[in-house]
This record gives structure tokens, sequence and C-alpha cells, in this order.
């Protein structure tokens, strides 16, 4: 089976927490994870980071058991792109909405196996023993400046304009969806965050806190703890997956092609 874990808090800045986060199983086979950092301030955007995890839900309750990996890999890009439209579409009706938008990464496990999709610059990591792998790539400004090496990565740490986003779930009727594999071996783990987690602590930090010897559920409120000792500045949302020994017997099955 899959270990999972959840951990949100508002920070010291926020009056209210934007961020969105859900783990849970279906169909007994699937384990799906969703952490959404909503935005357009008060009402809007942890409207629309609610809307967005709801819809993906919905959307893949229903999924069923034994999908081939290209199933499931479309199953969870048209639920994203689903929530991009249930989110754009509210804000178009409502003016207290508008503008309201958020990010999303998503991850579908079966096994060891597993679909991660994203928007933004909500984070997916894999930890191990070796090394801490950034799984996405940021939408965002900097980021793109650091591709176009126009930057540095110092200079990226500190620019005045690091967190605004060049792409986002619900502020167009159109988006385009980051969709990667995943495999997931025994002593790693992986991890969805908010930029509330990643603003705040270094990857040594993170890496060192996913992979110690406490259970799940104390790491994951260890991270956030981190990032609210190193200032809390924005809401702090991480989710934590780890694989067992039982799940091995369910990935060397692995997909239906």
């Amino acid at each position: 089976m899959i270990r999972t874990a959840q951990h949100s808090d508002r920070g010291h800045v926020r009056q209210v927490n934007e961020d969105s986060v859900w783990i849970g199983s279906i169909q007994q086979e699937y384990t799906l994870g969703i952490v959404a950092d909503g935005m357009g301030g008060h009402r809007a955007g942890d409207t629309a980071s609610q809307l967005a995890v709801q819809t993906i839900i919905g959307d893949l309750q229903g999924l069923e058991a034994g999908l081939s990996l290209e199933a499931c890999r479309a199953a969870l890009h048209d639920a994203i792109l689903h929530a991009n439209n249930v989110v754009f579409h509210t804000a178009q009706m409502d003016d207290s909405y508008h503008n309201m938008g958020t990010t999303v990464v998503a991850v579908l496990l079966r096994g060891n196996s597993g679909i991660i999709g994203h928007i933004g610059d909500s984070r997916a990591y894999l930890v191990g023993e070796e090394a801490l792998r950034l799984l996405t790539q940021d939408h965002t400004l900097v980021n793109e400046l650091l591709k176009n090496h126009q930057i540095t990565q110092e200079e990226a740490a500190v620019h005045p304009r690091r967190n605004v986003l060049t792409r986002a779930l619900g502020t167009d009727a159109e988006v385009v969806v980051e969709i990667d594999d995943i495999q997931l071996k025994v002593g790693e783990v992986l991890l969805l965050c908010s930029d509330g987690l990643t603003n705040m602590i270094g990857n040594q930090q993170i890496e060192t806190v996913a992979l110690a010897g406490i259970a799940l559920e104390e790491r994951a409120k260890h991270l956030v703890a981190l990032a609210l000792e190193a200032g809390g500045e924005d809401n702090i949302t991480v989710a934590l997956f780890e694989m067992d020994d039982s799940t091995v017997e369910l990935s060397t099955k692995g997909w239906e092609q």
C-alpha cells in the first residue's frame, strides 16, 4: 500500500488559507493526491482552489479498475482541464471572484507507477537517499528568465517578480496541462507542495525531513513547522506519499498497455 500524509497551515501573514489539499483512494486501486494554491484575494483564492480540488476528485472518483497508463494519463489531464473550465466560468458569473485562479499539482498512483499533472508553481519532488529531484517546472516569469539564461539562480531567488505566474488554472478559458510519469521506489518519498514551503526552506531541509525515520504524518507537520519558523509568509501545504513493501506486489504487474 501507499502510505500518505498531509498538512496545511495559513502561515503568519495571510488572513485565510487559500491552499487546498486532498488525498484519497479510488476503487481501492488508485491513490489520488492534489495540492492547489489559490489566488485572487478575499474569498476568491480559497474558492478557486476548493473548486479545482472538488472537480478533479469528482471526475476521478468513478475511475474504472485496471485502466492502462495511457487511460489514466488522459483521465487526469481531462479532470484538470474540467477544473479549469469550472473555475473560469464561476469567476465570469460573480464579480467578487473576478480574476480568481489557482495552481494545481496532482498525482494519480497505481502501485509504484503514476501520473503527475500540474499548472503553476506548486511542485512535485521525488526524494530519495541519493538526491532530491524536482519533477515539475514552475510556470513563472522567473523560471522563463532562468531557462533563457537571462538571470542566475541567485538572482531568481530574490527577483521582485518571482511570484508572477505565466500559467494558472481558471484564469483563462484554455490552458495547457503538464503531464509527467513517475516511478516510486521503496525508500523514496513523493512530495507535493505549495510555494509557501519552497519559498521558506531549502532542498537540504526538505530532503532531511522527508527521509527522517519518523511517522509520515510527523514528517509532514515538521516540514510545515520549518516553513513557519522561517517566516511563514504564505500559506503552507504539503502532501507526502511513501510506498511500503506490500505495494511492490501490485507494481510488478505493471500497467495494462
